[in-house]
């Protein structure tokens, strides 16, 4: 009794959940072994706060059944694959993301800290992009990490060149936490969240990364345009401005236009370097890998994290030359065909689009520019045609399920628990 007096106290609750939310997005960056315990803590704290309570009304929405079919498919999933072993951890660990959106909304609806929270990612984020800078002005981030990726930037991630869709996972997230109630904020505090906001969007440049640039710029100019706080002239001021800055910015940095244009372009003049681009180009050869595994297993693919498996079997790459050896396809829809065949591929998209676009009248109705951003970045993932990392990599999948799981929790009309 006294063990549940302590844990159910809301002032100590209030600090655990403070605690572990806020360690979040540092926890990402730390590694995924450190983000999964960080994830499993906030799951646990849910699991005995809710068990203590007895309080399993959620268990009859039409909701968390649409994610339990998914969960049961993925097992499916595993035992079709062509290798079991492979794949079945990565989906029956898929439980905790079910899980982690019931947490997040459970502690939307019971508590308010969620300000707080915002304010100490909004730090973390700001320390990673200053560090960002540094790395690409200087060679080294702050702890003497260096870009070997083609100059590409690796900040407080060391050996991997992700910091772009690190920056893609939160950006909307903190975009519209900074945009709530700005039309009540003085003018001093107003400069200071564009200034912030101008510098985030420069530093995605800065990273290399093509894709999340994309995305990121396509899907801040479709929520900046959302938000009806602002006059239309103003809107298009402010990004005539943008793109004044961001064209000086490429004009002074030959690594910018090498990698965002330059490189592409020479490949293209003549027919012949169009030829040579399309057979040689690492992102062609991954995408037509990756279609002929569908062609080759059309109904259910060869199982989620069984792409490897397939394409580096040395005996199978002497039958089929258009296999590539490669972890994945890099590119969603391929990637789902791929491993989940036209079948699975149909039922994961249909019932997570759903999901997402379900509720699309109440985000823009409500203005709740926190949810808006988080619906956009959910967007910007199905975006066709751009190179992707992996949806069902721990990494992805994390950044996913966070803007999935806020995009329902900030909302009291959506609010997993309220609505």
């Amino acid at each position: 009794m006294q063990v549940y007096e302590i844990i159910m106290n809301e002032n100590i609750l209030n600090k655990i959940y403070f605690f572990l939310f806020s360690l979040i997005p540092l926890s990402i960056i730390v590694g995924p072994a450190i983000s999964l315990i960080n994830i499993l803590l906030i799951i646990f704290f849910y699991l005995f706060q809710i068990i203590l309570s007895k309080n399993f009304q959620f268990i009859k929405k039409p909701f968390f059944h649409i994610l339990i079919f998914i969960y049961i498919y993925l097992i499916f999933n595993s035992f079709i694959s062509i290798d079991l072993s492979s794949g079945i951890y990565r989906n029956f660990g898929f439980l905790r993301f079910i899980l982690f959106f019931l947490a997040v909304n459970y502690f939307f609806y019971q508590f308010n800290n969620s300000n707080k929270i915002f304010n100490v990612w909004l730090v973390i984020f700001s320390i990673l992009i200053i560090d960002s800078y540094i790395e690409f002005f200087f060679g080294k981030n702050l702890l003497g990490f260096e870009h070997n990726y083609g100059r590409r930037l690796v900040s407080f991630f060391k050996d991997e060149p992700v910091v772009g869709a690190f920056i893609n996972g939160f950006i909307f997230i903190l975009a519209g936490y900074l945009f709530r109630d700005i039309n009540n904020k003085n003018i001093k505090t107003k400069i200071i969240i564009f200034i912030s906001l101008v510098l985030f969007l420069i530093c995605i440049l800065l990273t290399g990364e093509r894709s999340n640039t994309i995305k990121i710029y396509l899907g801040f100019l479709i929520f900046f345009y959302l938000c009806k706080n602002f006059s239309f002239k103003f809107k298009i001021v402010s990004s005539i401005i943008f793109l004044v800055l961001v064209s000086f910015i490429f004009y002074k940095s030959e690594f910018l236009k090498l990698r965002y244009g330059a490189q592409l372009i020479a490949n293209l003049t003549t027919e012949e370097k169009r030829n040579e681009f399309y057979q040689n180009s690492l992102h062609v050869r991954l995408n037509k890998s990756g279609i002929e595994v569908f062609k080759n297993y059309p109904l259910f693919g060869v199982g989620n994290k069984n792409y490897r498996i397939e394409t580096c079997d040395k005996e199978k790459i002497k039958l089929n030359k258009i296999y590539l050896c490669n972890t994945h396809p890099h590119q969603i829809y391929i990637e789902f065909l791929a491993e989940h065949g036209i079948l699975g591929t149909g039922v994961v998209l249909i019932l997570f689009l759903y999901l997402i676009f379900k509720n699309l009248k109440i985000y823009f109705e409500s203005q709740n520019f926190l949810q808006i951003g988080c619906f956009i970045y959910l967007l910007m993932n199905f975006l066709p045609l751009l190179p992707s990392g992996s949806f069902f990599n721990d990494f992805n999948l994390t950044l996913f399920w966070l803007n999935f799981s806020l995009m329902y929790a900030c909302n009291k009309k959506t609010n997993f628990f309220q609505s």
